[in-house]
């Protein structure tokens, strides 16, 4: 019974897991390349996530406005553990699975934002590279920038919608842009504009062509980018590996309970299954945190 218990829990765990990422995928789908530079993710508004996510998110919207609380997918460790505590007749996994939940939150939310940096230094080189083809098309430099924000839909992304006003209100009305561009550079994965600024403010000043620096930023960017997707190539294995690894004692316990072995309540009823569990959860946090500060320090030096 054990077994088929905990069987279910798993299957159940990865279909709704399977429903919550679909809407990730879909979002990065839309920015694969459409030839040269990818283009953007545009949205008429902020695009909230899918399935049993949105549905928690709804539930606790009046305490997320209140109190600043934003739940996502790391909500799955709560049944997730009750399923296991169900299981194993143990309040053990239950107490785990609501203590895993705000590292698991503060994970994700830091994947979303080095992702969405990664947006915006693609909208960046898109801008970069927009701006000068209307130059060399013969329109004013604050025109061609007011253009691009518009067709590159700068405006309508709620990560750049606030830089996105700022431009176009330096642009249009005859403001200090390079200001501008540097304010917006202050945004993680924007840091690009200030180079725009640089050249932007040596075009005015010394009447040095504007195009062809922002199409040196432009190539820049896109090297960057082409560097970081080779190295997240090369880490892949490595990394699929290591997720490998650490997923192998839970297929353990689950041949264990299927050889009608209880190794669940072994772990969380005696006390050298607690001791035993404590001593491996460290082990795997440890080798997790030691692929992970190599991964970053392979990143960083890249």
């Amino acid at each position: 019974m054990n077994a088929v218990v905990l069987l279910a829990a798993l299957c159940a765990g990865a279909a709704v897991w399977a429903v919550c990422a679909r809407g990730e995928a879909l979002r990065r789908a839309r920015t694969l390349p459409t030839g040269g530079l990818e283009a953007p993710e545009r949205s008429g508004g902020v695009r909230g996530p899918r399935g049993l996510e949105a549905r928690v998110n709804g539930l606790l919207e009046p305490f997320r406005a209140r109190f600043g609380w934003r739940l996502g997918r790391e909500v799955l460790f709560l049944p997730g553990g009750l399923a296991l505590a169900l299981a194993a007749e143990s309040v053990l996994p239950v107490l785990l699975g609501a203590a895993a939940v705000p590292f698991a939150g503060r994970w994700l939310r830091g994947r979303e934002r080095r992702a969405e940096a990664e947006r915006r230094a693609l909208a960046v080189g898109a801008l970069c590279a927009a701006v000068a083809g209307d130059l060399r098309a013969g329109l004013a430099p604050p025109a061609a920038l007011a253009g691009a924000l518009g067709r590159e839909g700068w405006p309508e992304r709620p990560d750049l919608s606030d830089a996105a006003l700022l431009l176009l209100a330096a642009s249009r009305f005859g403001g200090d842009v390079p200001a501008a561009l540097r304010a917006a550079a202050l945004l993680e994965g924007a840091e690009g504009l200030s180079g725009v600024a640089a050249c932007w403010q040596v075009a005015v000043d010394g009447g040095a062509g504007l195009a062809d620096g922002l199409d040196r930023i432009a190539a820049a960017l896109r090297a960057e980018r082409d560097q970081r997707e080779d190295l997240r190539a090369q880490l892949a294995a490595p990394r699929s590996t290591v997720a490998l690894l650490a997923l192998l004692p839970a297929f353990g316990l689950v041949l264990g309970t299927g050889l009608g072995a209880d190794p669940l309540g072994t772990l969380l009823r005696t006390p050298a299954g607690l001791g035993c569990l404590a001593a491996g959860g460290l082990l795997e946090w440890a080798g997790l945190a030691w692929t992970a500060r190599i991964v970053r320090t392979a990143e960083a030096g890249s």
